[in-house]
């Protein structure tokens, strides 16, 4: 049930859904809400009221950064007594990014905060972007018994709601670009939309939300592949600061048995820097006690990511490492579910 007192505000930071092709060059440009109003009048049935903001200049998805995710996450707390629910408009490329960060950023989040955006621009005859918006704004204004239906930070997509930091971009031209394939879609939209409320996550009632806007840096990602040669391996650990460390691996957790990796990552661990491993495959969780080659690993001080994505692991640990947090709590909560981010074995 929505009622009539609902605010729901509309970020815009760009992107695809926020353009409209130049009649004369045919080249996408941005456009602002005037003009998003009128390409999408069906906003005007909505029976609550929709404010709404934009990033100036808008941020194209590729040049999103833990500076802007930080201007983002502080807009929502600024604004956060005023609306309900909140919409944010933003580029397919790097939104399982940003989705991530903001799940972790916006701690005791208790209202929604739904990404979306496009695959065509939304004044393009055959946009996915109207059904997009409409349905996001819906679903971030849906209550039940007095409260948020999604209380939690969500990308939706193609008639599924998932949540932000389980979700990936898996196609460049499809409408369905992103999944979550480790985790339930939240809900599902049809003629009805279809919540799955045994699959969404809420904080206690009365829990406050605490904004945190410093991300660290000094982190990397190394995907394994046959014939790595050390010295580019060597090259991502000896980054000068480097301070956390998202490795990709095989399968389960596996990686090569060469002494000398095994050797750089039980330094680079030993040194400090927060190595934690994720599987280059888009299902399925690391299991580094299932073979010998992902054992290894462990007596390297390498952490397990479990069933991470490597967006919400790498948004994950410049959460946790912005916090100045010693790298033994790092490894700690790298293991334990802050944000319904990752599946524990034992859950």
């Amino acid at each position: 049930m929505k009622g009539r007192g609902t605010s729901i505000l509309l970020i815009y930071t760009g992107g695809t859904i926020g353009m409209i092709e130049n009649a004369e060059t045919g080249a996408l440009e941005n456009f602002d809400f005037d003009q998003l109003r009128q390409q999408v009048p069906e906003l005007q049935r909505f029976a609550f009221h929709i404010g709404s903001c934009s990033f100036d200049p808008p941020i194209d998805s590729s040049d999103m950064d833990p500076a802007i995710w930080a201007r983002l996450a502080a807009l929502i707390r600024n604004n956060y007594g005023r609306y309900d629910g909140f919409v944010v408009l933003h580029g397919t490329d790097t939104m399982a990014y940003t989705a991530s960060a903001l799940s972790f950023m916006l701690e005791g989040l208790g209202k929604p905060v739904i990404l979306t955006g496009s695959q065509l621009p939304i004044g393009v005859l055959r946009t996915d972007g109207k059904e997009n918006l409409l349905t996001s704004i819906e679903i971030a204004a849906e209550r039940e018994g007095g409260r948020p239906m999604v209380p939690e930070v969500c990308i939706f997509f193609e008639n599924h709601l998932m949540r932000g930091n389980r979700t990936v971009k898996v196609n460049a031209e499809n409408f369905n670009a992103f999944r979550s394939l480790n985790y339930p879609p939240l809900a599902e939209a049809g003629i009805h939309i279809k919540y799955e409320r045994q699959f969404i996550r809420r904080v206690a009632a009365g829990t406050p939300l605490r904004c945190h806007t410093r991300m660290a840096t000094e982190v990397a990602v190394l995907k394994l592949f046959p014939g790595i040669r050390e010295e580019a391996v060597a090259a991502v650990l000896g980054i000068p600061g480097l301070r956390g460390l998202v490795l990709e691996t095989f399968g389960a957790g596996n990686a090569p048995r060469q002494p000398w990796l095994v050797s750089r990552l039980k330094a680079a661990a030993g040194g400090g820097v927060v190595v934690v491993n994720v599987t280059q495959c888009g299902a399925g969780a690391v299991e580094m006690g299932r073979y010998e080659t992902g054992r290894q690993l462990i007596e390297a001080g390498v952490v397990c990511g479990h069933d991470s994505t490597t967006e919400s692991a790498l948004a994950k640990l410049m959460f946790l490492l912005g916090q100045d947090l010693p790298p033994a709590e790092v490894r700690r909560l790298m293991g334990v579910s802050i944000a319904g981010e990752i599946t524990p074995p034992e859950a």
